[in-house]
């Protein structure tokens, strides 16, 4: 349910969308990749077995170029063979950033059937599964390259939760390997937030006879009432008067609002912070879907609908599920999927999950909203007590489950639960260890696992420094298998990018990872 608009082009897949007259600059860009990955198969890892898929093409304004490529082995998609190839307008080949680690070579005639495959996967489903496909490829992402079947199923979870379900099973073996949700959520089962953002201006759309709540000059992005329902496309919202909503949750508009709010600061921040022009870095915009299900306590990004989820919470112990924060924290799962792309599961998952904290809590500061005032808890709006949180990226093992520190044993954990290094990096890399916000913040030192007891005094580089070098590295450095040594070097070589090697910036990002046990 995963896709991506591409074309063919002379044998490569270019996306399609990117701007007219930026096509010239960013065609070069891509030959020259196209020229370094061929002659350069020490570090690429080409053979002529293999073809690559132009996915993303960034050009700085010093004419250094950043162009990323998925890769295909002998027709199959490569699951960890993305990598971005770095150069120069002049033709000078810099550098790589993949994780891939050897050129491939393994025989691709499988000993399972698909439709063993999808019986193994769908035995793994922890729910009701309704529809189910399997692809072969080869998979990268463990010790050494392996034939297998990336079963998709979909379906609903008890807690009608949608479901899509990724398994890679071994091709000659059965056995399942790794697996991950393409239903990105916010890790709210069960708890809830409540959402008020008061106030606000809207724009909304003109209709015969009203108004209906869609932004033109944000991509068209929309939202609709599902009623409460968890299938079909759900009604846009629409009004008579252009007034919605009245701040109570008896009206069903009042919903609509605060989600249509947090798509809206969300899409400004990307614009005026990163230069990014929506979710896909195309000018369309996503939409929302509101009163999902019944009492449900949860929210979700996915990439099949393009679009934001929200519960509507029990009503006793969470309030609805689109709180800014959790808005910022879905739309960005989408700018993952088409930059990185960060497999949602080990160690890549809990950077994936921590890329929307960071992101989601940039959004609510950048909002500066005075009835949501900004903060490093996620998800603080949800709790109808109005003193808990889901989790704190300034000390994350606050909430009992997650990690403050890297340790060897992390990615076996819940991709929430590990996301926790990436918030305690960025936390201390923005404000560092003195309590700007009331909040201390411990470091990590040898031996500490989800618990920091140490006391190293650390010095922020303040949030505007910060979000911008997560940013590049995101969208420059960062791949589908990338793990938190890689996350380490991909910011490093972000903040050189941006401030110079060895400036303040840089020296900040290494203590500041450091401090998580990430050396």
């Amino acid at each position: 349910m995963v896709t991506r608009c591409l074309a063919v082009v002379g044998g490569w897949m270019l996306l399609v969308g990117v701007a007219a007259a930026a096509q010239p600059d960013k065609a070069a860009a891509i030959a020259r990749a196209q020229a370094h990955v061929r002659e350069n198969p020490a570090a690429t890892h080409f053979a002529p077995d293999q073809t690559f898929v132009v996915q993303d093409v960034i050009v700085d304004d010093d004419g250094s170029e950043h162009v990323r490529f998925g890769r295909t082995y002998k027709s199959l998609r490569v699951i960890g063979g993305d990598l971005v190839v770095h150069g120069t307008s002049a033709g000078i080949f810099v550098g790589v950033s993949q994780t891939l680690a050897q050129t491939l070579t393994l025989f691709t005639s499988p000993s399972v059937p698909s439709q063993g495959a999808i019986r193994r996967a769908v035995a793994s489903f922890a729910g009701q599964p309704a529809n189910s496909k399997a692809e072969l490829v080869v998979y990268t992402r463990g010790d050494s390259p392996v034939l297998a079947y990336e079963a998709i199923i979909e379906g609903f979870l008890a807690d009608d939760s949608p479901s899509e379900l990724h398994v890679i099973v071994d091709a000659t073996t059965a056995g399942i390997l790794d697996s991950w949700d393409g239903i990105e959520t916010s890790d709210a089962v069960g708890t809830g937030q409540g959402f008020f953002s008061g106030t606000i201006a809207l724009n909304t759309n003109s209709i015969p006879g009203g108004y209906e709540l869609r932004d033109l000059t944000r991509g068209g992005q929309y939202s609709v009432d599902m009623k409460n329902k968890q299938t079909g496309t759900g009604s846009i919202f629409t009004d008579s008067d252009n007034t919605w909503g009245d701040g109570t949750l008896s009206n069903r508009q009042t919903v609509g609002v605060d989600a249509q709010y947090g798509t809206a600061v969300t899409w400004d921040y990307y614009k005026n912070v990163h230069g990014r022009d929506g979710i896909a870095d195309d000018g369309v915009g996503a939409y929302n879907r509101v009163h999902y299900g019944r009492n449900y306590n949860n929210a979700f990004w996915s990439d099949s609908c393009f679009c934001m989820t929200y519960g509507d919470g029990d009503g006793r112990t969470f309030n609805p599920f689109d709180s800014l924060d959790v808005a910022g924290h879905e739309m960005s799962h989408g700018v993952t999927s088409r930059t990185s792309n960060l497999t949602y599961s080990g160690e890549s998952g809990g950077l994936n999950e921590g890329t929307s904290d960071i992101f989601g809590t940039m959004v609510e500061f950048y909002a500066n909203n005075p009835k949501d005032t900004p903060d490093y808890w996620i998800g603080e709006r949800l709790y109808k007590n109005g003193t808990s949180a889901l989790r704190a990226m300034h000390h994350p093992s606050l909430d009992g489950a997650s990690s403050d520190c890297w340790y060897p044993n992390l990615g076996s954990l819940n991709v929430h639960y590990s996301s926790g290094v990436a918030n305690h990096f960025f936390y201390l890399l923005a404000e560092g260890t003195n309590p700007v916000w009331g909040l201390a913040s411990p470091t990590c030192q040898s031996g500490d696992t989800r618990s920091a007891t140490d006391t190293v005094q650390l010095t922020g580089i303040g949030r505007t420094k910060a979000e911008k070098i997560w940013y590049r590295a995101l969208t420059v450095y960062f791949t589908s298998n990338t793990n938190y040594a890689a996350a380490r070097l991909g910011t490093l070589n972000a903040a050189a990018d941006l401030f110079g090697a060895g400036s303040i910036e840089y020296n900040a990002v290494a203590g500041a990872w450091s401090a998580v046990n990430v050396n």
